[in-house]
């Protein structure tokens, strides 16, 4: 949804908030933020990959998450990403103006993200990482949840996304490659583009 603010600019705001049995989740954000974070889902490597979210896409990000995480970090990293796909399909509105396609590369160290992305309204991912990744990251973070967190999070926001990470060797490098390139790619997608008006399809709707 949009708001004026008290500067006459418009502002693009998401609000969802999803409970469950397993979880208890809230999601905020402000695409036309400066980048401030408040995370905390009890996830450490997650709420760090949050982090890297809205700080390299600028986007003002609020996720207070609490699962069940007795039984393992599935369900409140499943959830939490749903409900942020939810938030950002909500804060684009119907998209007039935005750029809609956006990419990014970006290195960490020995890895190397390439990131594209079509606010397209269709729900589509391609995903490909370095085969032989080590399974975990510290105690709480399984490595096959990062395609599982793409997934739930496009679904949502019913976007295209195409992720690749073409070699790497640390684990956590290539993960946090992914989402710092997810960022900057999402942030090049949304921005107003000055010079467009409407929604940017043939179709007249996205």
């Amino acid at each position: 949804m949009s708001s004026i603010g008290g500067d006459g600019s418009v502002r693009r705001f998401g609000r969802v908030e999803r409970v469950t049995k397993e979880t208890s989740v809230l999601v905020e954000v402000d695409l036309d933020g400066s980048g401030h974070v408040e995370v905390s889902t009890g996830v450490g490597f997650y709420d760090h990959m949050l982090n890297q979210l809205g700080k390299h896409g600028l986007f003002d990000l609020t996720v207070k998450t609490e699962g069940d995480l007795h039984i393992d970090s599935h369900h409140t990293i499943e959830d939490t990403s749903l409900a942020l796909g939810a938030a950002f399909r909500e804060a684009l509105g119907d998209k007039s103006g935005v750029r809609r396609f956006g990419s990014a590369s970006c290195p960490l160290d020995e890895a190397l993200a390439q990131v594209t992305v079509d606010l397209s309204g269709r729900p589509y991912l391609v995903h490909a990482e370095p085969e032989g990744m080590a399974p975990m990251i510290g105690a709480e973070y399984d490595t096959t949840m990062t395609r599982h967190i793409l997934e739930s999070f496009v679904a949502q926001a019913a976007i295209c996304l195409h992720v690749r990470v073409p070699y790497g060797r640390n684990a956590h490098h290539i993960v946090e490659a992914q989402f710092k390139a997810l960022a900057r790619a999402l942030r090049e997608a949304s921005e107003l583009d000055p010079r467009a008006s409407g929604v940017p399809s043939t179709k007249g709707v996205l």
